[in-house]
């Protein structure tokens, strides 16, 4: 274990730790350590290596598991990553969609790979992350898809209560019910015509170059192993694991 390596700094913890269960104030058993136990979680999702690879520095790597579990399913890290992104920068919003990888190991689950947002496309096994940003860049909202499901599935929830002035988005997007959600919005919809549109429609192309910042942050999130490559059976799980780290980048 090399904790020159670890991720949470002193100022970091000061803002994640009123957040974490198992405080002195909570009731209930106080929890052991939960500083090491994310560092647990943030070297296996920075490594993609296997729970039981765990180094022993961290603890017995079953007991980290299963508290990762619990936090996984009580929406722990879902909190953590709104406590980092509470004040997005709403001036215009960008959507866009992802496809990784899922190892063969992760196919496994009870009830069968759709159920965990994994299918079959081009790649093989994939999970397609549709996700929100901010004009910043920074990550509002996100959802899984098994990898063949097309990104417009995801459009309705990403954006229902979100105000922001303009959306931005490729032609996978130019879809007449987007537009008029969007009209009916007072928003302007920054999103090229598809060619094979009867009456082709105008857009701002210089306003449309701003949405490589979605590019950059699927880039960014995806300098983590574990979330590049899908090691993870459930998609509670691999959600987790994507809040954890859109934290992470959230509060750089």
């Amino acid at each position: 274990m090399n904790d020159q390596r670890f991720v949470v700094t002193d100022a970091l913890w000061k803002r994640l730790e009123e957040h974490l269960p198992g405080k002195t104030s909570d009731s209930g058993v106080t929890a052991k350590d939960n500083r090491l136990f994310l560092e647990a979680v943030f070297w296996r999702v920075r490594t993609g290596s296997p729970w039981r690879d765990l180094p022993s520095g961290f603890g017995k790597w079953n007991s980290q598991f299963r508290r990762f579990r619990r936090w996984a399913k009580a929406g722990v890290f879902d909190r953590l990553f709104n406590a980092m992104s509470d004040d997005p920068d709403l001036e215009y919003a960008l959507i866009d969609g992802t496809i990784v990888q899922v190892h063969q190991k992760a196919s496994d689950a009870k009830g069968g790979p759709q159920a965990q947002a994994i299918g079959r496309s081009r790649g093989g096994l994939t999970t397609k992350i549709v996700a929100l940003v901010d004009a910043l860049g920074n990550l509002v909202r996100f959802m899984l898809m098994p990898g063949q499901a097309h990104d417009m599935k995801c459009v309705a929830p990403l954006i229902r209560g979100v105000s922001f002035e303009a959306l931005l988005a490729n032609k996978a997007f130019d879809t007449n019910w987007l537009l008029e959600e969007l009209d009916a919005r007072g928003a302007t919809a920054v999103i090229p015509p598809k060619a094979n549109r009867k009456q082709q429609r105008g857009y701002d192309a210089d306003a449309y170059k701003w949405r490589h910042l979605i590019e950059n942050y699927f880039a960014k999130i995806k300098e983590f192993r574990g979330i590049a490559t899908r090691y993870d059976k459930t998609d509670c799980s691999y959600t987790a694991n994507w809040f954890l780290v859109a934290a992470l980048i959230a509060s750089r």
